[in-house]
């Protein structure tokens, strides 16, 4: 067990000695939450709030479907932010497949993108052949990941006092 760790300092881990989480995953989370990114940029906007809505999300099915993908992300960013020693039961049992809830989310997200090209012809085929290598290349990343795969096995647990 103690191999799977050689390639990390002390830096590397949090204060319930579990490996830090990977930075892999914020990666995927900004991806799958872009929807919700462009909602917030557009809510601040004080001159134009649908204006950024409309330039990025010319259909507003897509928008709305862009945030529907991205609730699973806003899923794993709860799962995250409960990730602590005496966490709910469900928490805990959800951790593990943290990885296949991201990986569903980047798929539907991308079926969106395929429904926007087939059905409203929003997209260029390059855009989508785009689209299709970021997620491709974001399951990857997350599959290929030694971290990703310990972060998934560990779950903190409290500390004895020293």
């Amino acid at each position: 067990m103690s191999k799977e760790y050689k390639n990390y300092s002390v830096n590397d881990f949090d204060k319930f000695d579990c490996l830090k989480i990977s930075i892999r995953v914020y990666l995927v989370l900004i991806y799958i939450l872009r929807g919700y990114v462009v909602w917030v940029m557009s809510v601040t906007n004080m001159r134009d709030r649908v204006g950024i809505i409309q330039w990025l999300y010319p259909e507003q099915s897509l928008f709305f479907l862009s945030l529907l993908s991205g609730l699973m992300g806003l899923f794993v960013v709860l799962i995250l932010s409960l990730r602590r020693p005496n966490a709910p039961q469900w928490v805990i049992s959800i951790w593990p497949y943290s990885r296949v809830i991201l990986i569903i989310a980047l798929l539907f997200d991308y079926l969106i993108n395929l429904l926007g090209y087939f059905q409203w012809q929003l997209f260029s085929p390059l855009w989508l052949a785009i689209q299709g290598g970021v997620v491709i290349f974001l399951i990857i990343l997350c599959y290929s990941s030694d971290r990703i795969n310990i972060n998934l096995r560990e779950f903190p647990e409290t500390l004895p006092e020293k």
